[in-house]
């Protein structure tokens, strides 16, 4: 398994295509300036050892040096071996609405990008639960099984937009129902169902799927984004609102944040409700829940042993600038071969 510890560095690559850009501009402007100074025999004569062939070597070397040191920078790591570890937590799935109703702008940026800010800012004050990730409108649909690898979870979470379903709706109740199929009866761990919604447009039958869930052993936590007061779905087109979603009778339909939905989910089944407008208050909240929840031991696999591979790059760096500075500089033989061999093309 390889991690990449400072992508960041990966912008410098950009240079290469800046430097690929500079030696053509410069060597169309050679071209033109030796034409002027003479034609293409006496310009033989006097520059036998002139070749086009080195120049465009020692710019490949050149660049694929600088690329191996970007990626020293970058610090490469392979995981050398898969090693079972004993964790306490508690075993939490999220359940992100991905309705058209999300994409109302009542909640900056929007519902459904607030909603996946405040699942990645509770991941990342998870300390060793193990998360799972599902996506509901008018259907539930599994994202990510329970997991530890936060990093996947939020790489999914990412991706996760409201064209991925195309039955609409708010169908709470079967999102609830996949995610009792998340947790592992064997292991008796605190299970946690945290649902992210603007809870328009749903079931009826959500709250009675909430109390079932309970029975069960499940806590639900309902966390609403949006305003009560409402606002118009955006149709957007490269990032430009063309027009509003209009109902059957041509009038501009106004989503609203339906908490009382989200409110007796949460109470049906021992959790509360939770405003997400301010992220840090719930991420606070949440946080202060888990940590009162008892921590059960579990047993998690991941890759141990993590070892940086830079100096490879590093040492592959030198050896290509050691080629450039120290062999096509000078005339070697199998130099003027390579050169013999293109002019012969």
């Amino acid at each position: 398994m390889f991690q990449l510890e400072e992508k960041i560095w990966f912008w410098a690559l950009c240079v290469i295509p800046v430097i690929i850009v500079i030696y053509l501009m410069l060597q169309l402007w050679k071209r033109h300036t030796q034409k002027k100074f003479a034609d293409k025999a006496m310009l033989k004569r006097l520059s036998p050892n002139r070749s086009v062939f080195k120049s465009v070597l020692k710019l490949v070397i050149i660049c694929l040096a600088f690329a191996s040191l970007v990626i020293a920078l970058v610090n490469p790591k392979v995981g050398t071996k898969l090693e079972t570890v004993k964790r306490e937590g508690v075993d939490i799935v999220f359940a992100v609405d991905v309705s058209k109703s999300m994409l109302a702008e009542d909640i900056a940026p929007n519902r459904i990008e607030k909603a996946k800010q405040l699942v990645t800012q509770i991941i990342n004050n998870l300390a060793s639960d193990r998360v799972g990730i599902i996506a509901y409108a008018g259907k539930a649909f599994p994202q990510l099984p329970i997991t530890t690898d936060y990093a996947s979870a939020k790489m999914f979470l990412q991706n996760m937009n409201t064209d991925m379903m195309s039955s609409q709706g708010t169908a709470i109740n079967e999102a609830i129902n996949l995610a009792k199929t998340y947790y592992d009866d064997d292991e008796q761990t605190n299970r946690v169902l945290i649902i992210i919604s603007d809870g328009e447009d749903h079931s009826e039958v959500a709250a009675k799927v909430a109390e079932e869930a309970a029975e069960e052993g499940i806590r639900i936590f309902t966390i609403g984004v949006g305003d009560v007061k409402g606002g118009p779905i955006p149709i957007k087109r490269n990032g430009v609102v063309m027009n509003y979603k209009k109902d059957s009778n041509g009038e501009t339909v106004i989503t609203r944040l339906n908490e009382e939905t989200l409110k007796n989910i949460a109470s049906e089944a021992n959790g509360v409700y939770i405003n997400g407008r301010q992220t840090s208050v719930v991420v606070d909240e949440i946080r202060d829940i888990l940590n009162g929840m008892d921590k059960t031991e579990f047993e998690a696999k991941q890759i141990a042993d993590f070892k940086s591979q830079f100096q490879w790059f590093i040492a592959l760096a030198i050896l290509l600038l050691f080629l450039d500075v120290f062999l096509l500089n000078r005339k070697t033989g199998w130099l003027k071969k390579l050169n013999l061999f293109n002019e012969n093309l």
